[in-house]
């Protein structure tokens, strides 16, 4: 029988088409995730070959889903016996506004939610604009601490209209300012405005464009300082990462795993590498090979995922699952478990698989094997729980009564 498709919560945004531009790339990434997770009593097939007729196998899918106005995911699920997938994808909330959105619309978010805030706080929003949208984190700095100056120069010595002018052609407006995003816009925010003006000693009719600070603004430097002072101490909006708590029933099938692509992230280069590396995988296994080789390989495979899925399982057979990043620390896993109980102050330790205890909570999960998915299980300190349940009329779950009331079948 078919099984049936886990629908995303309220609060998720539907899932929107993908740009025809990507779609090349994410069906690329698909057919090698789908290769990564075939089951492990069959082999894969590790030659070139096999690779690329996978991967043309799944842009044909593409090409067909996209016919239909559906995507990869969809089109597959309408097959006969397709399995559900574990969660609907990743998901991440705009800081500004809340809201929820597939991981590759956060950015158009992002900018949408800034763009918007201009008309609250149009000083703030260019310097988010600055902080956000401009990758090179050096130079952010180079051009933060140069605008930090212009604007000190005026606070310092108002009575100097020289420090009241920059002119946009000098080389380094233009080599550490103008070239960024917001730049410009943050300027016009605290009171500069463009003018035209002569050059002295070339002529008459030599002009250029500068930004002068309206006369209005030296009546209020104390703004104009704390207008720097926010631009030098901001950092970039990040869209928050969306942990998409699911509480479900026991279930015999925890283990079972079936992970969107939006949980790998393979660009048509890494796909290329990844199978030059499989090539090499034959030469590799008949090779004496030593434990540091062997180890050094597993952590490259463990560095090709951005996101993992994980359950715990509780002693009573509820399962807890959330979406993390594959390298946040296990710290970040206890802290989500300890959010969903009744009585947060309840030690516990979590299993990994083999039921390995996960002692050191400052390894990233990539770092403990935990990627792209695992089922972890939760044991209660006997102790404790034993002097708990002692005083206790009557057993309850360690669960919040809101998380349990929401329960899902795991299908």
């Amino acid at each position: 029988a078919r099984a049936p498709r886990e629908k995303p919560k309220a609060e998720v945004a539907p899932k929107p088409r993908q740009a025809p531009t990507d779609e090349a790339q994410r069906a690329a990434a698909a057919a090698l995730a789908r290769l990564e997770l075939k089951p492990k009593g069959k082999a894969p097939s590790s030659s070139q070959e096999a690779i690329k007729n996978q991967v043309r196998k799944e842009l044909m899918a593409e090409a067909a889903a996209s016919e239909k106005g559906l995507s990869v995911e969809e089109k597959e699920q309408e097959e006969e016996g397709a399995a559900a997938p574990s969660v609907s994808g990743v998901y991440f909330i705009c800081p500004l506004t809340g809201t929820v959105v597939r991981k590759d619309q956060k950015e158009k978010q992002l900018r949408e939610a800034i763009q918007a805030y201009f008309s609250v706080d149009p000083v703030a929003a260019s310097i988010m604009e600055i902080h956000t949208f401009n990758k090179d984190r050096e130079k952010v700095r180079v051009c933060v601490e140069t605008m930090a100056k212009y604007l000190d120069n005026i606070y310092l010595h108002p009575e100097e209209e020289k420090y009241r002018k920059i002119k946009l052609q000098n080389k380094v407006f233009q080599e550490r300012i103008s070239c960024l995003e917001g730049t410009h816009k943050f300027f016009q925010a605290v009171g500069f405005e463009t003018k035209t003006l002569p050059v002295p000693g070339q002529g008459k009719n030599s002009t250029e464009d500068f930004y002068v600070l309206k006369e209005e603004v030296l009546s209020r430097l104390e703004e104009l300082k704390g207008c720097k002072e926010q631009l030098l101490s901001s950092e970039p909006v990040r869209a928050q990462l969306h942990r998409q708590l699911t509480l479900f029933q026991p279930s015999p099938a925890a283990a079972r795993f079936e992970l969107p692509h939006d949980f790998f992230n393979l660009t048509a280069e890494e796909l290329r590498r990844e199978q030059r590396l499989r090539t090499e995988a034959v030469e590799k296994a008949s090779m004496l090979r030593t434990r540091a080789m062997r180890e050094k390989d597993e952590q490259r495979e463990m560095r090709k995922y951005n996101y993992t899925l994980l359950r715990v399982r509780f002693p009573d057979g509820y399962i807890l699952q959330g979406t993390f990043y594959a390298r946040e620390s296990v710290s970040v896993l206890y802290n989500f478990v300890r959010e969903a109980l009744r009585d947060d102050w309840l030690p516990f330790e979590l299993l990994g698989p083999g039921g390995l205890k996960l002692t050191d909570e400052n390894l990233a999960f990539n770092e403990c094997g935990l990627v792209p998915s695992a089922l972890l299980s939760l044991a209660w300190d006997a102790a404790v729980m034993a002097d708990v349940e002692a005083a206790a009329e009557e057993r309850r779950s360690p669960l919040r009564p809101e998380l349990l009331a929401g329960a899902q079948t795991l299908s």
